[in-house]
């Protein structure tokens, strides 16, 4: 596996790292892996992820942004969502300048979602199958995407989680190209919110449906 590491010039020129994973066998598939703010790649969700796709051969597209950094402190609502938009996007022309694929996966957590939500319009992506962790409910962009879209999909949320609205949340149930999963008592980072040992074991359960959903659609 061959790791690249590189930056962008995204919204405002501010830099957009990014990590690419390919393999030496040039894979007709690759993952793209959206973050939340505070949840970045490295955290386990996205690590254990990681490995499942490499084991199956896929390259792996990271998207470092770094919203919490000082230079986005003063940027309103508006301009982070066109931040983030603007931001995975260039990533992504930057990486197919050197690549093509027949097969893409998209999996993004929390804000990674608003991404997805435009990602998944794009041309190369229209077949693509997408991952939904935490989803902001909340924002309209995300709501209409699960609601609407027919990309075979999974999404996993917790009921304690601020971004969980049941009143949406039974809106979007009903797309029959989503996978849903509600668990019950647990919070944003899909943990119990005293953080307990049984957090683990959701951890492993979530990691198990995304291989569960991989292999479906293989």
């Amino acid at each position: 596996m061959k790791v690249e590491s590189g930056v962008v010039k995204g919204y405002q020129k501010l830099n957009v790292p990014f990590t690419y994973l390919r393999n030496e066998c040039h894979s007709k598939s690759l993952v793209v892996f959206l973050p939340g703010t505070g949840y970045t790649v490295q955290s386990p969700l996205f690590h254990y992820a990681k490995e499942l796709f490499i084991q199956r051969d896929f390259d792996v597209l990271q998207v470092n942004y770094q919203y919490k950094d000082k230079a986005y402190a003063e940027f309103t609502v508006k301009e982070k969502i066109e931040s983030i938009i603007f931001d995975v996007n260039k990533v992504i022309d930057e990486t197919l300048k050197t690549a093509q694929y027949e097969n893409y996966y998209v999996m993004g957590k929390s804000i990674g979602t608003i991404a997805m939500s435009s990602l998944l319009n794009r041309a190369e992506f229209i077949e693509a199958k997408a991952i939904w962790l935490t989803p902001l409910l909340q924002r309209d962009e995300v709501f209409s995407a699960l609601a609407a879209i027919s990309h075979k999909s999974l999404c996993i949320i917790g009921d304690q989680d601020d971004c969980y609205i049941n009143e949406r949340y039974d809106v979007v149930i009903t797309n029959p190209h989503v996978i849903f999963r509600l668990i019950p008592n647990v919070n944003h980072s899909l943990e119990y919110e005293d953080f307990k040992v049984e957090s683990i074991d959701v951890m492993k359960s979530v990691i198990v449906d995304i291989e569960k959903f991989v292999l479906q659609n293989s």
